[in-house]
């Protein structure tokens, strides 16, 4: 096990977190179920919570990884009759028409009422998991492309440092659109937090290797030392290995977004 992940995570997570009883936003994916698994055991009551439209994947895939893991457990349905009329409301009070900011307000905003049905005051994600362990597509493209690049000037070119930047521009982007979501959660008095965003934590996730992150432009898994740390601890076995889409995509959020502004 790789002890030194373990220890940092759960300082992340001791420093950001003082109420006993968390709500956690679930999805059943590693990033998600590792982070319940290390709170729970670090001696708080956590309460999953899921959201997503009828038949979604991450309301599916949550209810059979919790099958294993046995915690209190909430889902909330999204109405797609109201739906547009929560979108439109969430973009004019976030006044961004960055799109994943408003898929991602609205899929907290969903959140953010069911914690507030379970009297929960604070709900702990894994945002910034798939910024610094390299989870989305981008860090396979990028390598892709610096591999031509290589091929065309017959010499190496520095992917390495592509990769950092990335990973700087994503974290940038995501601290500031976790600012916006809890502008959409106070309204039910319900605050997100986000462990692994801290300082603290940026700068030792930093210092591991890429390579331990991501294997190559054909590297579909991705997260590699997330992964096996999750292994190692007990996290069941099809939520550490499983290829999970995003939060937005698996609640089905994304697609119904642009659907409704098409219609519009």
């Amino acid at each position: 096990m790789n002890i030194q992940l373990l220890t940092e995570i759960q300082n992340a997570i001791k420093n950001t977190i003082t109420d006993k009883k968390i709500g956690v936003a679930f999805s059943g994916g590693v990033d998600s179920t590792l982070l319940a698994k290390i709170i729970k055991d670090l001696g708080h009551d956590v309460h999953l919570l899921t959201i997503g439209f009828h038949n979604s994947h991450d309301i599916n895939f949550a209810k059979e990884v919790n099958q294993i893991l046995n915690l209190p457990h909430s889902i909330s349905e999204i109405d797609p009759e109201k739906f547009k009329g929560v979108s439109d409301r969430i973009h004019q009070l976030i006044k961004s028409d960055n799109l994943s900011w408003n898929e991602n307000s609205i899929a907290f905003y969903y959140v953010a009422k069911l914690a507030q049905k379970n009297e929960l005051n604070t709900v702990v994600t894994a945002n910034g998991i798939d910024e610094l362990f390299c989870g989305y597509n981008s860090y396979r493209e990028i390598i892709a492309v610096c591999k031509e690049l290589e091929q065309k000037l017959n010499m190496y070119y520095m992917w390495e440092t592509e990769i950092m930047k990335m990973i700087n521009d994503k974290l940038k982007n995501e601290k500031q659109m976790m600012i916006m979501v809890n502008t959409v959660t106070e309204e039910f008095g319900v605050r997100i937090i986000q462990p692994f965003l801290s300082s603290d934590f940026i700068d030792y996730a930093k210092e591991i290797p890429i390579s331990e992150k991501i294997h190559g432009s054909n590297d579909m898994k991705r997260k590699h030392v997330i992964r096996e740390l999750a292994m190692d601890y007990g996290v069941p076995k099809i939520a550490a290995q499983k290829q999970k889409k995003a939060l937005q995509y698996g609640s089905q959020i994304h697609k119904s977004l642009l659907k409704s502004r098409k219609t519009s």
